[in-house]
């Protein structure tokens, strides 16, 4: 594999059409780093997955929250033009600890403003998923989404 490109790139995929193999992969190591069991052979018994299928799928599948841990991560929100709704958002990233590097936040049209905000994850006390369920929870927020990490 000489001069092959050693840059990865890497895509934020819904686990609901990933095949069975990747996800149980996925199990597997979430069985051994939980301390479920001891050794693969028991995580790969445990989840029904063969060793061979384990050993090719396990270097390039992780849980978005480890994918995205001391990264960059930038959310797109769609935000009810109401008093506060920002200032929510910021409250409860800050409350997560993240740090906030950017925000873009367009004029408000017909009631809704985009904001795209950039956040440093590296000293969260949670894992992005749950930030991102958090903001999804504060009233005015319409839509949110990541649309990268670094």
């Amino acid at each position: 594999m000489a001069g092959q490109n050693r840059n990865k790139d890497f895509l934020i995929v819904s686990k609901d059409i990933l095949p069975e193999a990747i996800l149980k992969t996925s199990q597997a190591k979430e069985l051994l780093v939980k301390g479920d069991v001891n050794t693969i052979n028991e995580a790969v018994d445990r989840v029904q997955l063969s060793r061979s299928a384990f050993y090719k799928y396990k270097d390039g599948v992780f849980p978005f929250y480890e994918a995205s841990r001391e990264k960059i991560i930038t959310f797109s929100l769609i935000l009810e033009n109401t008093a506060g709704v920002l200032s929510n958002v910021l409250n409860t990233i800050a409350r997560f600890r993240g740090n906030v590097l950017t925000i873009n936040q367009g004029i408000p049209l017909q009631g809704i403003a985009n904001v795209t905000i950039s956040v440093e994850n590296m000293g969260m006390v949670d894992i992005p998923e749950n930030l991102l369920s958090a903001l999804g929870e504060i009233q005015g927020v319409r839509k949110i989404e990541v649309i990268g990490q670094n």
